[in-house]
């Protein structure tokens, strides 16, 4: 028995060498997961390829992760996730995390407890309606808090045994899905009023009382409980809401960009968005605190702001408006899109309407008329949801636009110019939040600290090529920045328990993960080795 397990036991040993020759090993084996990758015919199988990975060999999935972050991003995160969770019923990836569901309402804590990780400081939950652009996808949408996740380590630097997504499965009103067999969630319409909110507090409770270090992300809920879920819980423990808070710094972050690559400063600025979900109100929420910021009261914060949403621009002569919609309302005729930017004039354009094509041609035509240098946002994801394409933007504006998308396009020729789109995407900011929250041990995620994200962000624009953004590649370093603002936020603003460290910059060093100097993770093979050696 043994000398069985020794012979199986050594390509595991193998596999974790931490000898002289490490780093052209860790070289080495990253390349050789390059290389299978590049074998795979399409994203969705390079897709499940690191999902095994991840299982098998975590060490060596983020070290992967880390030397090729710009091709690796898309297949782990948004296009590619998006995708995962259309077909997750039928491709039979296994994910990690806590399921919940109705059936488990009293016994929340007892399964949270019984997870293997013990001190977990990430969590992001989904409930699977609003799961990027592609609506309700119920269970299937369990992909994208592990997607998250694995940018909280990557970027972040949080270790990954330390993070944990969860699946809060209240049901799915989507037909298709409940009449498919294959479809792994529950199988029922969803929860809705008090019974959803009993299973949510049970839930949290469960979360402050055994894992009291940890910041909670909530991702992709659909407008009514995404706010709902925010007011109730922001106060009680570290959370924010990465579709309306995250979304917001991120679009922030922009415009502080935009105002000055066009001269124009941010309180000046005219801002129509396409779209009036949460994570449009949500970013206006937060344009509004950056405006007051600047000097202007609420109420000529928000006159800066206008929303158009499937019954045209949202005004106060309407006879049902929404409660997070209301405060935007304007006082002006009812007008449909393209009228609306007539009488609008905008100088920013932000779509999040989750419908591909939403800025026609005559729309981009008419901000570049207005606008010496239009800015236009297509934040809308995956890829094929986008309000517009780069190039459609680009061509459309003769050139002159300054445009953002949520997920990637690759850069544009224009007149035998290279233009580079910018990224408006929530991975340069959440990472930061989240580890800096961590780290602070603050008692919640304060307005101030998604403002210090934003102006961070900002600053690390990549403005010798006209984009609003740094690239991708710089995400890991902005991360880190802005993990330094939010402590420095906590501090001033003395949410802090405990002194800190003067010297931040060593305090990141020593709490980071770095998966090149991290002690192996046993894997499912180690696991199975163990007890078959016992």
């Amino acid at each position: 028995m043994k000398t069985l397990f020794n012979k199986l036991a050594a390509p595991v040993k193998n596999l974790f060498s931490s000898d002289k020759k490490s780093v052209n090993d860790n070289n080495a084996r990253t390349a050789a997961v390059m290389e299978a990758l590049g074998k795979k015919d399409s994203a969705i199988e390079k897709y499940l390829y690191l999902a095994h990975l991840q299982q098998r060999d975590t060490r060596l999935f983020f070290q992967t992760f880390h030397n090729h972050m710009e091709e690796i991003m898309p297949l782990v995160y948004t296009p590619t996730v998006g995708e995962a969770c259309l077909k997750a019923g039928h491709i039979f990836g296994e994910v990690r995390g806590l399921h919940i569901t109705p059936a488990d309402k009293g016994k929340i804590k007892e399964k949270l407890a019984a997870l293997p990780e013990k001190d977990i400081r990430a969590i992001v939950v989904t409930d699977g309606e609003r799961i990027l652009g592609l609506g309700d996808l119920g269970a299937n949408g369990a992909e994208i808090p592990g997607g998250k996740l694995a940018l909280y380590t990557t970027l972040g630097g949080i270790a990954p045994q330390q993070t944990l997504p969860v699946m809060f499965d209240a049901g799915t009103n989507n037909k298709a899905l409940l009449a498919d067999p294959l479809y792994p969630g529950h199988h029922a319409e969803r929860l809705r009023g008090a019974e959803y909110l009993e299973l949510m507090d049970e839930f949290i409770d469960a979360v402050k009382t055994l894992h009291p270090k940890a910041v909670l992300q909530f991702e992709d809920f659909a407008t009514d409980n995404a706010y709902r879920l925010l007011d109730r819980y922001r106060d009680k423990l570290p959370c924010f809401n990465d579709d309306i808070q995250g979304t917001g710094a991120v679009v922030l972050a922009g415009l502080y960009a935009a105002a000055r690559e066009t001269d124009t400063p941010l309180k000046d600025m005219r801002i129509m968005f396409l779209g009036a979900g949460s994570a449009a109100t949500g970013i206006g929420d937060l344009i509004v605190k950056a405006l007051q910021a600047e000097g202007l009261t609420e109420k000529e914060a928000r006159s800066h702001l206008s929303f158009v949403d499937s019954k045209g621009l949202v005004t106060t002569n309407r006879d049902k408006i929404e409660a997070h919609k209301k405060p935007y309302a304007v006082d002006a005729p009812a007008a449909d899109f393209l009228t609306a930017l007539d009488t609008v004039k905008p100088h920013v354009l932000i779509g999040a309407t989750g419908k591909a094509g939403a800025f026609p041609k005559t729309a981009v035509e008419k901000m570049a008329a207005l606008n010496d240098k239009p800015v236009i946002f297509a934040l809308s994801n995956p890829t094929a949801n986008a309000e517009c394409t780069a190039e459609d933007a680009y061509q459309w504006s003769g050139g002159k636009a300054l445009f953002a998308s949520g997920s990637p396009f690759a850069p544009v020729n224009y007149g035998g110019k290279i233009l580079r789109p910018g990224q408006a995407n929530n991975a340069f900011v959440f990472p930061g939040i989240g580890l800096g929250a961590i780290l602070s041990k603050t008692a919640k995620i304060t307005d101030s600290m998604l403002l210090a994200a934003a102006k961070t962000l900002s600053d690390s624009a990549d403005r010798p090529a006209g984009a609003l953004y740094p690239p991708v590649t710089k995400a890991r370093e902005v991360s880190r920045k802005i993990a330094k603002a939010v402590i420095k936020t906590a501090i001033d603003e003395k949410l802090v328990p405990e002194k800190l460290p003067k010297n931040i910059d060593k305090f990141l060093d020593e709490k980071s993960y770095d998966p090149f100097r991290a002690p192996p993770q046993p894997g499912r093979a180690t696991k199975l080795l163990r007890r078959f050696k016992g």
